[in-house]
């Protein structure tokens, strides 16, 4: 049984574990307190929402977090579902879906007209999950990314 609720402060400890264990599955070098630092901002500014689902004794298994936008296009507002990552011992067992669907009942109760994602390609598990709750993979856009921290010559 999960219960997905909105992450509090008193989450910061194990969220910044799995943030830290979601950052080395893309392939980062583990910073437990650059991630606690991260999701402190977070909570601070107030700029992401954050959905944890845990289990019947109370532990995190799983993390979803959006990022508010908007659409000149549409007009409307767009999040962006930039992050959702389930402990490798929960996997299979629903934590995954329930926190997309909750991220789903999230914008609607915000008015949100529609919710993007980005997922390495390699990530099929990942994508078979989200198609599976109806999202459609984008085929009319490139997606470009600019590091503009890197100083240009």
């Amino acid at each position: 049984m999960n219960n997905v609720r909105a992450a509090v402060l008193d989450d910061l400890d194990a969220l910044s574990v799995l943030l830290d264990d979601y950052r080395q599955f893309y392939q980062q070098q583990s910073d437990l307190k650059g991630a606690r630092y991260f999701l402190n901002q977070r909570f601070g500014l107030g700029d992401s929402f954050i959905l944890v689902s845990e289990d019947a004794s109370g532990k995190i298994s799983g993390f979803v977090q959006l990022f508010p936008g908007l659409s000149t296009v549409g007009m409307n507002a767009r999040w962006t579902l930039n992050d959702l990552y389930v402990l490798p011992e929960y996997r299979s067992q629903g934590v995954g879906r329930a926190l997309m669907g909750a991220a789903a009942d999230l914008a609607r109760a915000h008015g949100v007209a529609r919710l993007v994602l980005m997922t390495q390609v390699e990530n099929e598990r990942a994508q078979r999950l989200y198609e599976s709750l109806g999202w459609q993979r984008n085929t009319a856009f490139y997606s470009y990314l600019l590091d503009v921290s890197q100083e240009r010559v």
